[in-house]
């Protein structure tokens, strides 16, 4: 039986505004993405695996079209950030099936406790990154980063990324701006390697039986929207007050989850 039927009107509406707020997040400040796979852990009865099988498919899209938004507003089609994306998939190839056999291996009880504590640090390092006075007179030229810094942060963000079924910028995008990289240049390489380690992750979740399409969908569409959405406002809008709102409901939604899950 499809699991829809047994979602209420209610938890499918909520299902739809926060993939649509991980969508806008996901392309404007980078952490957005988690929002799909924190509504599946609370609102529904699916295992760790299935949880993290069904969020990490929506991201295939979403990278795709945030990295198609990028190519068109020109930060993709720079040497340096060519240079880091691809640097970030390399990685990602290697590190994201590590990710998914560590979810198959922690129970239900443990996946809710670290995706409690990775919400509540993401959103800690956001209120940190935002709240620094400008830092563009130290930014660092991309094409002089070392790619093992590289490498080393790609493998990173693609082995959390594996185990909890999120995209590139979730983390990728806050290290790479306190290392120095201009945030639109590390969300455009953020929105590349999605579109990587999604389909990695998705294949072996997929071999593993843990994906629900009719979630999938449900969840994938709306993001893809707010991706789109959130491009818009990551150009033309003050990005503070989304910012912070993020950053707090993170923070908020960590203990939540941990006492819920």
């Amino acid at each position: 039986m499809d699991i829809l039927n047994d979602l209420s009107t209610t938890t499918v509406i909520l299902l739809i505004l926060i993939s649509l707020i991980g969508g806008i997040g996901i392309t404007a400040i980078g952490p957005g993405g988690v929002l799909v796979t924190i509504a599946l852990f609370l609102f529904t009865d699916l295992s760790p695996a299935e949880v993290a099988g069904t969020a990490i498919v929506t991201h295939i899209g979403t990278g795709i079209v945030g990295s198609l938004a990028y190519i068109r507003s020109g930060q993709l089609r720079e040497p340096q950030t060519r240079r880091i994306a691809g640097i970030l998939c390399i990685a990602a190839l290697i590190a994201t099936p590590a990710g998914v056999f560590l979810n198959t291996r922690i129970s239900g009880e443990i996946f809710g406790l670290l995706l409690a504590a990775l919400v509540v640090l993401v959103g800690i390092s956001v209120l940190v990154r935002e709240r620094r006075p400008s830092r563009q007179a130290t930014q660092q030229d991309p094409a002089l980063m070392p790619w093992p810094t590289l490498a080393l942060v790609g493998g990173g963000v693609a082995l959390v990324s594996g185990l909890f079924g999120l995209g590139g910028p979730m983390i990728a995008v806050p290290v790479m701006i306190l290392m120095g990289v201009p945030i639109l240049q590390a969300l455009g390489s953020a929105q590349a390697q999605s579109i990587i380690l999604a389909t990695v992750g998705s294949l072996v979740y997929f071999a593993h039986g843990s994906i629900v399409w009719s979630l999938v969908i449900l969840t994938g569409l709306p993001e893809l929207i707010g991706v789109w959405l959130g491009w818009k406002i990551a150009h033309a809008l003050p990005r503070h007050l989304l910012t912070y709102t993020l950053a707090i409901s993170l923070i908020v939604l960590g203990p939540v989850i941990a006492i819920m899950g």
